[in-house]
């Protein structure tokens, strides 16, 4: 008996050291999104600067933080994942106009693509966000339908460029 247990506890201990530790989010998945990380200046098609954002890495790489400074005062925060549940990207957006955003989605070709709904004064309010990256700037350009996705109208159109100093 004495040596079936030293036995048993030999191969519990053998296959204990011998398996492989995974890391929690070290997918490439968890890496589509890391293009948007960064601290960054925020200009609209006319070249006027709407605003500043900070999209950091936290939680050991597992979620991306967005912290939104607009020029007009509007602040708003998100955080990113991906949620291998459903292998897509989730987002959730809060700011202090009181507005609560959720999207799901993921990479389509080189841009990142998220779609949710919000209710709008008339209605159900279909929001597409895509953010796409560019010699070193990122895209996003948010579109909103309220007819169910016949026609959409674009919102937001950014243009991301690095903070000087940063690479």
């Amino acid at each position: 008996m004495k040596y079936l247990i030293t036995a048993i506890l030999l191969l519990v201990s053998l296959t204990a050291s011998g398996a492989e530790k995974k890391t929690p989010c070290s997918t490439e998945e968890y890496r589509q999104f890391d293009f948007w990380v960064g601290d960054w200046e925020v200009f609209n098609p006319k070249g006027d600067k709407v605003g500043e954002n900070t999209i950091e890495k936290i939680l050991g790489g597992c979620s991306l933080q967005e912290s939104w400074r607009g020029a007009s005062g509007n602040i708003g925060h998100s955080y990113n994942i991906y949620d291998g549940a459903t292998s897509s990207w989730h987002q959730t957006w809060v700011d202090n106009g009181g507005m609560l955003l959720k999207l799901d989605g993921g990479m389509v070709g080189d841009s990142m693509v998220m779609k949710g709904t919000t209710q709008g004064k008339s209605g159900v309010v279909h929001n597409k966000i895509r953010w796409t990256p560019a010699e070193g700037s990122v895209k996003q350009v948010w579109s909103v339908s309220t007819d169910n996705g016949e026609s959409w109208q674009v919102i937001f159109d950014g243009l991301y460029k690095k903070k000087v100093g940063e690479s």
